[in-house]
């Protein structure tokens, strides 16, 4: 794809992305960029349905636990109960219940800016370091989930395997000033149009930069 035709398909998608209601993530990041904030709901949202995680941090989490000092003060059963229904609560929960400190004995008690250190914390892999980075830090980062990962391959822009690859391979080929907000836009788009089951192809506004459609119609015609 040229790099013109990268920009094209960014564009347009943002657009989309402005059209439609923000990921919780996303949401929480207009709202004061706080680190904790974005990394507790990022850690909580994997494998979640949106509104689940909406639900979860504004009506029962964050209106209790504001920082790491808070979080500490409860055990391991209390913030089941405060996370659930999220997917995985249970593994979450101890995950976050360690966390305070780890960041205390390992940060200093604040939470690290880059993709390496976040890595570090219980619980937090890859996918959730990149989100942090670029939402809470505005530094440039490639998020990569499974979104992201489909669509990319569908259009051809890569050929991997893997997320990880994925991203190596859209550090590579993207301009650093779309970083950041390329997760938000395609997991949007996934969400909506380019699903991983029947993705809807004829209503797709990339289409015409996509390989998928047509490979679709080969095999239904095979």
């Amino acid at each position: 794809m040229k790099p013109a035709d990268i920009r094209e398909v960014h564009r347009i998608l943002m657009e989309d992305f402005h059209a439609n209601p923000a990921p919780i993530v996303d949401f929480i990041a207009t709202q004061g960029r706080d680190p904790f904030k974005i990394l507790v709901a990022t850690l909580l949202s994997a494998r979640t349905r949106d509104q689940t995680t909406a639900h979860v941090v504004r009506d029962q989490l964050f209106p209790v636990v504001r920082g790491f000092d808070d979080l500490r003060r409860l055990t391991l059963p209390e913030i089941e109960r405060l996370i659930f229904p999220v997917g995985f609560y249970h593994q979450k929960a101890k995950a976050l219940h360690a966390m305070p400190d780890v960041v205390r004995d390992r940060f200093g008690g604040a939470i690290p800016d880059t993709v390496e250190a976040l890595c570090e914390l219980p619980g937090v892999g890859r996918k959730t370091a990149n989100l942090v980075v670029a939402l809470a830090f505005e530094k440039p980062a490639i998020c990569v989930d499974i979104h992201v990962h489909r669509i990319t391959n569908r259009l051809g822009l890569v050929k991997t395997k893997t997320p990880l690859k994925t991203e190596m391979a859209l550090r590579r080929l993207l301009p650093e000033d779309v970083w950041t907000t390329w997760n938000a836009c395609f997991v949007s788009h996934g969400q909506r149009c380019c699903t991983p089951r029947r993705p809807k192809c004829d209503a797709c506004r990339i289409r015409s930069f996509c390989n998928f459609p047509a490979r679709v119609h080969c095999e239904k015609h095979t």
